[in-house]
């Protein structure tokens, strides 16, 4: 059927459109963008003055649990919550269990995302066999099986020279490496950012410094083979003049920030309640001067995206002692808001600026489709609401796990629907959008 979505801003920064403009949806096929399009036999679904008209989310880090956690998160969850986060598409990193370091594995991820139906899924596979950073795994298997990229996230790569190894295979085939960047002889057995609230707490630290080492080995790495290298979940000041300085120097170098990092700092650890486990992820909430770091290299161009890290954990995994408790958070259905008013919001970006940052960059660095409107592309398409009020309820949460910080927060911004291939998976219904009958 065709679609004509009339009445909104549209904000396409791959094509350089910001203004109002009427988009045709033909099948699954966005057929065209321009003002005052007639109407021409389609159902026309009228948008609500203020709301935008953007190329759908794409999350590049996210864990789906799938196969092997499946109390945590399953891939039909995951995908549920992403589309009512304002996604689209998501990259799922391959800490399962199997570990996704085998094409079957690859295969069964797309089939089991097939079978949802919602968001698209492009699987991530581990740069080593079983994540044990000891031997390569087949990257061109898990290339040819579908895989976009490769990591041992939740781990760096063992050493210098399979990073380098690695670089060089996933080269070969343009894809980027990965890298949960840390030194784990400095990380030690660290649970929290290295600083006062740590030490006032009696929790051991892991400064920024551990994980800044990661991101220059990388960079060096990177300028070595010339293979693409991503820094994952970016959070210390100290990474961020790394990647900079790749970047001048040329280095094919990207980063990416999640929500928490530029909206939290360590001082969460404290409070309002002390030792609360939504507060623990790796990398962990650091101090205010690292939070502003990440807001200044978003707003000046440095960072390449924004990126959930989205690590749902079960309640009871999360009910124990700080010292115990798994790392992660989920972010899918709380990212837009924070990013609209943290960012937008607060004057540090434009809203174009968050379409690059959600949409085009994801797609740019991870080679996928999607990042644009342009005609002939898939209607993959976010309805983004700027000036709705949006109260986050963890227990409302789409995702089968809730393990959240931002519970009880009122935000400024959020998602008024979500389509994928021309189909609207997701609609807000504060937000007064009618698609019609199928």
């Amino acid at each position: 059927m065709k679609r004509l979505l009339k009445g909104g801003r549209v904000v396409d920064p791959a094509n350089g459109i910001d203004g109002a403009r009427d988009v045709l949806i033909d099948g699954d096929r966005i057929a065209r963008i321009a003002a005052d399009l007639p109407v021409d036999g389609a159902t026309v679904v009228e948008i609500p003055d203020g709301m935008v008209i953007c190329p759908g989310l794409i999350d590049m880090h996210v864990h789906l649990r799938e196969p092997g956690q499946e109390h945590k998160e399953t891939i039909a969850s995951g995908t549920a919550s992403a589309v009512a986060g304002g996604f689209t598409a998501v990259a799922c990193m391959p800490n399962t269990n199997p570990v996704n370091d085998d094409a079957n594995v690859t295969a069964y991820i797309l089939a089991k995302a097939r079978e949802a139906n919602l968001a698209r899924v492009y699987p991530i596979g581990a740069v080593s066999r079983s994540s044990k950073g000891e031997l390569l795994a087949d990257i061109g298997d898990l290339r040819k099986a579908g895989c976009v990229a490769i990591t041992d996230d939740g781990h760096p790569v063992a050493t210098a020279i399979l990073l380098r190894r690695a670089l060089e295979y996933a080269g070969m085939f343009d894809m980027p490496v990965i890298e949960h960047c840390e030194d784990p002889s400095l990380k030690g057995d660290g649970v929290a950012h290295e600083g006062y609230y740590a030490a006032t707490l009696g929790l051991r630290g892991m400064p920024g410094a551990c994980e800044a080492l990661g991101v220059e080995r990388g960079v060096l790495l990177s300028e070595l083979t010339g293979s693409a290298f991503h820094v994952a979940h970016m959070s210390a000041r100290a990474s961020l003049r790394a990647v900079r300085k790749g970047k001048e120097a040329g280095v094919r170098v990207t980063c990416e920030v999640a929500p928490h990092h530029f909206t939290l700092t360590d001082e969460a650890l404290a409070t309002p309640l002390a030792y609360d486990t939504n507060t623990k992820m790796n990398p962990p909430l650091r101090e205010a001067d690292d939070r502003d770091a990440m807001l200044a290299g978003i707003a000046e161009g440095t960072v390449d995206a924004i990126a959930t890290d989205h690590a749902p954990h079960h309640y009871d995994e999360k009910k124990v002692e700080f010292d115990r408790a798994p790392f992660g958070i989920v972010g899918l259905e709380t990212a837009v808001s924070l990013s609209f008013d943290r960012l937008v919001h607060a004057g540090r970006v434009r809203l174009s600026r968050l379409v690059e940052l959600m949409s085009l960059n994801p797609a740019r660095i991870l080679k996928v489709n999607g990042g644009t409107l342009s005609e002939g592309a898939p209607a993959d398409i976010t309805i983004l609401a700027p000036d709705l009020k949006v109260r986050v309820e963890a227990a409302k949460l789409r995702s089968r796990s809730k393990n959240t910080p931002f519970d009880g927060w009122v935000l400024r911004g959020g998602v008024a629907a979500t389509m994928v291939g021309g189909r609207p998976l997701f609609v807000n219904p504060e937000t007064r959008i009618s698609f019609g009958h199928e």
